[in-house]
């Protein structure tokens, strides 16, 4: 006997969906995203550096540079933009680092992140690359006078603006790097997330600045010490596998730890 309604009417067949599932973006849509979201962090943060930072003073001797506070709004307010822009195709990561550190953490495939890392360490440096292009147009002597400064890199010692170490360098690079990679994981969790998670991520990312930029110039992402590197000389060549390393391992341990941690399945 077949089933009837209440009104002794056969209930009408359940609607067929026509409408295709959305797409899942292609992996050179992803890794295009990953070099653009870096391209804007090192375009906007490394710019703001090199540019405005230390622009000098009007007339009545008020500052026209945005000095420190202005460079850690700048690197946050990318990361904000980046995300909303290009976070829903490549998750965001725009960052060595965080890309290493969300694989420790169970939440991106390990044999992905070569691609990513690539990808991310090219957009920074077509973004430096026009930066220096810019500067090879400004004034006499702008282009050497930001060479010899470091071209807004990381630095320890005699590079660190404030004269920091490299135990210092190495404390606050791993320390903030996993800072940066707990908020990551907390507010971009599937159950727990929120939707603000960009503007969580970027105003993280701008107080790590206000905290680490006398320390070392601030990286807490490869891609954005590596860019720096190429221009700014023998220098912070020679100390960037420092930023390269430390940050690293921040990341790997912040996303171990979380795992561990706060995703472990109850027995």
């Amino acid at each position: 006997m077949s089933r009837r309604s209440s009104a002794g009417r056969t209930p009408p067949p359940a609607p067929v969906t026509t409408t295709a599932p959305e797409p899942v973006a292609t992996t050179a849509q992803k890794l295009l995203a990953e070099a653009l979201g870096t391209f804007l962090l090192v375009f906007g943060g490394v710019g703001t550096a090199l540019f405005a930072a230390n622009f000098g003073a009007s007339d009545n001797g008020t500052s026209l540079g945005v000095g420190f506070v202005g460079v850690a709004l700048a690197f946050g307010l990318t990361v904000v933009a980046g995300a909303y822009a290009w976070g829903p195709i490549s998750g965001g990561h725009f960052n060595p680092a965080v890309t290493l550190g969300v694989a420790a953490a169970g939440r991106f495939a390990w044999k992905d992140t070569p691609g990513y890392i690539v990808a991310q360490i090219v957009g920074g440096a077509v973004a430096s690359s026009l930066l220096f292009l810019i500067g090879s147009f400004g004034p006499a002597g702008w282009l050497d006078a930001a060479q010899s400064g470091g071209f807004a890199s990381n630095g320890f010692g005699d590079l660190s603006p404030g004269g920091f170490g490299l135990g210092a360098a190495a404390v606050i690079e791993i320390v903030l790097t996993a800072v940066f990679l707990f908020v990551i994981l907390g507010v971009t969790h599937a159950r727990l997330g929120t939707a603000f998670a960009g503007l969580a991520i970027g105003l993280t990312l701008t107080l790590i600045h206000l905290i680490s930029i006398p320390v070392t110039n601030t990286s807490v992402n490869p891609a954005r010490s590596i860019a720096a590197a190429i221009y700014g000389g023998t220098g912070p060549l020679g100390q960037l596998w420092a930023f390269i390393v430390f940050p690293i391992v921040g990341a790997l341990i912040a996303g171990f730890v979380y795992r561990a941690v706060f995703e472990a399945k109850k027995a």
